[in-house]
Protein backbone atom coordinates (compact mmCIF):
# COMPACT_ATOMS: atom_id res chain seq x y z
CA UNK A 1 0.00 0.00 0.00
CA UNK A 2 1.64 3.07 -0.89
CA UNK A 3 0.19 6.60 0.42
CA UNK A 4 1.47 10.34 -0.18
CA UNK A 5 1.13 11.43 3.49
CA UNK A 6 -0.23 10.14 6.80
CA UNK A 7 -2.72 11.94 9.41
CA UNK A 8 -2.78 10.71 12.84
CA UNK A 9 -6.50 11.01 13.76
CA UNK A 10 -8.08 10.76 16.96
CA UNK A 11 -11.50 10.94 15.88
CA UNK A 12 -11.42 14.56 17.06
CA UNK A 13 -12.01 17.89 15.78
CA UNK A 14 -8.95 19.05 15.03
CA UNK A 15 -7.10 15.62 13.87
CA UNK A 16 -10.88 15.30 11.73
CA UNK A 17 -9.93 18.90 10.28
CA UNK A 18 -6.50 18.14 9.52
CA UNK A 19 -8.02 15.24 7.46
CA UNK A 20 -10.16 17.08 5.50
CA UNK A 21 -7.15 19.16 4.43
CA UNK A 22 -5.01 16.08 3.82
CA UNK A 23 -7.39 14.51 1.36
CA UNK A 24 -8.60 17.83 -0.62
CA UNK A 25 -4.84 18.22 -0.74
CA UNK A 26 -3.56 14.99 -1.99
CA UNK A 27 -7.11 13.11 -2.37
CA UNK A 28 -8.66 10.43 -0.52
CA UNK A 29 -7.30 7.69 -1.94
CA UNK A 30 -3.44 8.84 -1.29
CA UNK A 31 -4.20 9.49 2.30
CA UNK A 32 -4.06 7.02 4.84
CA UNK A 33 -5.33 7.97 8.40
CA UNK A 34 -4.00 6.09 11.54
CA UNK A 35 -5.07 5.80 14.84
CA UNK A 36 -3.19 4.62 18.25
CA UNK A 37 -5.30 2.81 20.61
CA UNK A 38 -2.69 3.36 24.09
CA UNK A 39 -5.67 2.22 27.05
CA UNK A 40 -7.17 5.65 26.79
CA UNK A 41 -10.18 6.49 28.84
CA UNK A 42 -12.17 7.51 25.78
CA UNK A 43 -10.86 4.97 23.07
CA UNK A 44 -14.44 5.58 22.06
CA UNK A 45 -12.59 8.10 20.20
CA UNK A 46 -11.36 5.28 17.41
CA UNK A 47 -14.52 4.56 16.73
CA UNK A 48 -15.56 7.91 15.60
CA UNK A 49 -12.54 7.84 13.65
CA UNK A 50 -13.48 4.74 11.90
CA UNK A 51 -16.62 6.06 10.90
CA UNK A 52 -15.83 9.34 9.38
CA UNK A 53 -13.05 7.81 7.14
CA UNK A 54 -15.53 5.38 6.12
CA UNK A 55 -17.62 8.08 5.31
CA UNK A 56 -14.75 10.23 3.60
CA UNK A 57 -13.56 7.13 1.95
CA UNK A 58 -10.39 7.13 3.36
CA UNK A 59 -8.09 4.04 4.42
CA UNK A 60 -8.09 3.89 7.97
CA UNK A 61 -5.45 1.85 10.18
CA UNK A 62 -5.16 1.53 13.82
CA UNK A 63 -2.06 0.87 15.72
CA UNK A 64 -1.71 -0.86 19.47
CA UNK A 65 0.11 1.59 21.66
CA UNK A 66 -1.01 -0.10 25.13
CA UNK A 67 2.37 0.00 26.38
CA UNK A 68 1.98 2.96 27.85
CA UNK A 69 -0.12 1.57 30.23
CA UNK A 70 3.01 -0.53 31.57
CA UNK A 71 5.44 2.74 31.83
CA UNK A 72 3.27 5.83 33.05
CA UNK A 73 -0.33 6.66 34.84
CA UNK A 74 -2.00 9.18 34.42
CA UNK A 75 -6.17 10.01 34.30
CA UNK A 76 -6.14 9.56 30.76
CA UNK A 77 -5.49 5.96 31.09
CA UNK A 78 -6.71 5.40 34.92
CA UNK A 79 -10.28 5.75 34.79
CA UNK A 80 -9.92 5.71 38.24
CA UNK A 81 -8.07 8.60 38.97
CA UNK A 82 -10.42 11.55 38.49
CA UNK A 83 -9.74 14.58 35.91
CA UNK A 84 -8.13 17.52 37.39
CA UNK A 85 -6.41 20.56 36.58
CA UNK A 86 -4.97 22.56 39.43
CA UNK A 87 -4.27 26.18 38.18
CA UNK A 88 -0.19 26.62 37.55
CA UNK A 89 0.36 22.72 36.85
CA UNK A 90 -0.51 20.50 33.24
CA UNK A 91 -3.40 18.87 34.16
CA UNK A 92 -3.30 15.09 35.04
CA UNK A 93 -4.42 13.57 31.94
CA UNK A 94 -1.13 14.49 30.17
CA UNK A 95 0.55 11.40 28.75
CA UNK A 96 4.16 12.42 28.88
CA UNK A 97 5.58 12.10 25.29
CA UNK A 98 2.75 10.44 24.18
CA UNK A 99 2.70 13.37 20.64
CA UNK A 100 5.82 12.51 20.14
CA UNK A 101 5.84 8.90 20.35
CA UNK A 102 2.71 8.79 18.13
CA UNK A 103 4.79 11.02 15.53
CA UNK A 104 7.27 8.65 15.65
CA UNK A 105 5.05 5.84 15.12
CA UNK A 106 3.28 7.70 12.44
CA UNK A 107 6.41 8.61 10.46
CA UNK A 108 8.38 5.71 10.55
CA UNK A 109 4.90 3.74 8.50
CA UNK A 110 4.72 6.69 6.38
CA UNK A 111 8.33 6.03 5.38
CA UNK A 112 7.45 2.70 4.74
CA UNK A 113 4.42 3.42 2.64
CA UNK A 114 6.09 6.08 0.43
CA UNK A 115 4.81 8.87 2.21
CA UNK A 116 6.93 11.95 2.53
CA UNK A 117 4.78 13.77 5.42
CA UNK A 118 2.43 13.08 8.51
CA UNK A 119 -0.51 15.76 9.40
CA UNK A 120 -0.55 16.56 13.34
CA UNK A 121 -3.68 17.94 14.71
CA UNK A 122 -1.48 19.57 17.53
CA UNK A 123 -2.69 23.20 18.67
CA UNK A 124 -0.56 25.46 20.82
CA UNK A 125 -3.87 26.76 22.82
CA UNK A 126 -3.50 23.23 24.18
CA UNK A 127 -0.22 23.89 25.28
CA UNK A 128 -0.86 27.49 26.60
CA UNK A 129 -4.12 26.86 28.16
CA UNK A 130 -4.11 23.04 28.92
CA UNK A 131 -0.31 22.70 29.80
CA UNK A 132 -0.07 20.00 26.93
CA UNK A 133 3.54 20.16 26.65
CA UNK A 134 3.77 18.43 23.42
CA UNK A 135 1.37 20.05 21.25
CA UNK A 136 3.47 23.18 20.05
CA UNK A 137 5.32 23.51 16.78
CA UNK A 138 8.53 23.83 18.96
CA UNK A 139 8.24 20.34 19.91
CA UNK A 140 6.91 18.82 16.47
CA UNK A 141 10.33 20.61 15.27
CA UNK A 142 12.54 18.60 17.29
CA UNK A 143 10.68 15.37 16.90
CA UNK A 144 10.51 15.95 12.55
CA UNK A 145 14.71 16.31 13.14
CA UNK A 146 15.02 13.00 14.65
CA UNK A 147 13.11 11.76 11.82
CA UNK A 148 14.82 12.90 8.77
CA UNK A 149 17.73 11.95 10.74
CA UNK A 150 16.29 8.43 10.55
CA UNK A 151 15.10 8.75 7.08
CA UNK A 152 18.42 10.05 6.06
CA UNK A 153 15.68 12.56 4.03
CA UNK A 154 15.56 16.76 4.86
CA UNK A 155 12.56 16.88 2.95
CA UNK A 156 10.45 14.64 5.50
CA UNK A 157 7.86 16.97 7.39
CA UNK A 158 5.57 16.71 10.14
CA UNK A 159 2.54 18.63 8.99
CA UNK A 160 0.64 20.99 11.85
CA UNK A 161 -1.95 23.28 9.72
CA UNK A 162 -3.95 24.41 13.06
CA UNK A 163 -1.04 24.31 15.48
CA UNK A 164 -1.06 28.65 15.82
CA UNK A 165 -5.17 28.53 15.52
CA UNK A 166 -6.98 29.76 18.04
CA UNK A 167 -10.23 27.00 18.37
CA UNK A 168 -12.41 29.55 17.00
CA UNK A 169 -9.92 29.71 13.91
CA UNK A 170 -10.21 26.02 13.63
CA UNK A 171 -13.64 26.20 13.08
CA UNK A 172 -13.62 29.36 11.17
CA UNK A 173 -11.61 27.04 8.40
CA UNK A 174 -13.95 24.32 9.14
CA UNK A 175 -16.63 25.93 8.37
CA UNK A 176 -15.13 27.61 4.81
CA UNK A 177 -14.26 24.21 3.55
CA UNK A 178 -17.80 22.95 4.36
CA UNK A 179 -17.14 20.24 6.52
CA UNK A 180 -17.65 21.79 10.13
CA UNK A 181 -21.13 20.81 10.89
CA UNK A 182 -20.03 17.10 10.03
CA UNK A 183 -17.49 17.74 12.52
CA UNK A 184 -19.57 19.51 15.15
CA UNK A 185 -21.68 16.40 14.45
CA UNK A 186 -19.34 13.54 14.31
CA UNK A 187 -16.20 14.10 16.18
CA UNK A 188 -15.28 13.53 19.72
CA UNK A 189 -13.17 15.72 22.17
CA UNK A 190 -14.22 14.45 25.68
CA UNK A 191 -11.93 12.74 27.47
CA UNK A 192 -14.90 10.80 29.40
CA UNK A 193 -15.88 9.82 26.22
CA UNK A 194 -19.26 11.78 25.82
CA UNK A 195 -20.63 12.58 22.64
CA UNK A 196 -21.92 16.08 21.24
CA UNK A 197 -21.20 18.93 23.79
CA UNK A 198 -19.01 15.99 25.96
CA UNK A 199 -18.99 16.43 29.53
CA UNK A 200 -18.19 19.62 29.84
CA UNK A 201 -15.61 19.44 32.53
CA UNK A 202 -12.41 17.99 31.04
CA UNK A 203 -9.69 20.22 29.20
CA UNK A 204 -11.18 19.05 26.22
CA UNK A 205 -14.50 19.98 26.27
CA UNK A 206 -13.47 23.63 27.99
CA UNK A 207 -11.69 24.10 24.84
CA UNK A 208 -13.98 22.83 22.41
CA UNK A 209 -16.91 24.55 23.52
CA UNK A 210 -15.62 27.89 24.33
CA UNK A 211 -14.60 27.90 20.92
CA UNK A 212 -18.01 26.81 19.41
CA UNK A 213 -19.48 29.92 21.84
CA UNK A 214 -16.94 31.96 20.14
CA UNK A 215 -17.89 30.68 16.49
CA UNK A 216 -21.53 30.84 16.88
CA UNK A 217 -21.10 34.98 17.88
CA UNK A 218 -19.96 35.50 14.30
CA UNK A 219 -22.73 33.17 12.66
CA UNK A 220 -25.58 32.72 15.01
CA UNK A 221 -27.78 30.81 12.08
CA UNK A 222 -25.13 28.45 12.15
CA UNK A 223 -27.08 25.30 13.71
CA UNK A 224 -26.54 22.33 15.20
CA UNK A 225 -28.04 19.51 17.73
CA UNK A 226 -26.94 20.66 20.52
CA UNK A 227 -25.96 24.36 20.23
CA UNK A 228 -28.48 24.99 23.04
CA UNK A 229 -26.64 23.02 25.56
CA UNK A 230 -23.69 25.25 24.49
CA UNK A 231 -25.56 28.60 24.94
CA UNK A 232 -27.15 27.47 27.81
Amino acid sequence: MKKKTVVVHSGGMDSSLCLALATEQYGAEHVLALSFTYGQRHSVEIDHAKSICKEWKVDHTTINLECLNEITDNALLNSDIAIEHKRGKSPNTLVVGRNGLMARVAGIHAEHIGADSIFMGVIEVDEANSGYRDCSRKYMDIIQAGLRFDFNNHDFEIKTPVVYMTKKQTMDLGYQMGVLHYLVETTLSCYEGVEKEGCGKCPACKLRNTGLKEFIKDHPDFEFSYKNKILS
